[in-house]
């Protein structure tokens, strides 16, 4: 029975990618499914609208809603971090393509990272910071893979997420993808779950 792979393409620096991570990871390891980190950002070319450019209106109720799931989930968020927006999210998607790209399980290293954004107000942007909370959760072998620039295969790797996001639909971050069918949002989290426990059936049947 081949495991199925689910798919997370998610933007650094997202608040919401951020508050789902650690129950994406929860729900792939109990589906037995593998889970496969696709950094990218918004694809504006599908309608994607960076935050700082949306109504005052849409950027203060998205606030509110910040609020809401962080109280409902239990999870430390900042509403206005110090370093967010972020000069660059590149540095660290691509460090987190790199890891994974070795082999080691990159999902500690990715949440450490949303958390060092949106609960300790530490810039993401910063090489320094990225090998500091590489070397805590994917030892000195990760950390020796946070670089800029980063090799040419990594970086490649980095514009085929995104074409792949734009070929796809994706506009919004996170949206997980599974069989080819799209989730946009954590709030779709359960769906997954759901579906990946209905392909396990139509495996075993």
């Amino acid at each position: 029975m081949s495991k199925p792979v689910l798919q997370a393409f998610y933007g650094m620096s997202s608040p919401w990618a951020y508050l789902g991570a650690q129950r994406l990871v929860a729900i792939a390891r109990d589906a037995g499914a593998t889970l496969v980190h696709r950094p990218i950002r918004l694809i504006e070319a599908n309608g994607g609208i960076p935050l700082r450019t949306r109504p005052d209106y849409r950027q203060k109720y998205h606030e509110v809603e910040l609020d809401r799931w962080r109280k409902h989930l239990g999870t430390p968020l900042n509403l206005k971090p110090k370093f967010y927006p972020c000069r660059t999210i590149e540095t660290a998607a691509q460090a987190v393509i790199a890891v994974q790209k070795a082999g080691i399980e990159v999902a500690d290293f990715a949440f450490a990272i949303q958390r060092a954004l949106w609960a300790e107000d530490r810039d993401i942007a910063d090489l320094a910071t990225l090998r500091e909370l590489a070397l805590a959760t994917v030892g000195e072998a990760g950390a020796a893979l946070v670089r800029d620039p980063q090799p040419a295969d990594i970086v490649a790797d980095w514009h085929a997420n995104l074409a792949e996001a734009e070929d796809r639909g994706i506009f919004g971050t996170p949206t997980y993808v599974l069989n080819d069918e799209l989730f946009w949002g954590q709030d779709r989290l359960d769906f997954v779950a759901r579906a990946l426990a209905a392909a396990k059936q139509k495996e075993i049947a």
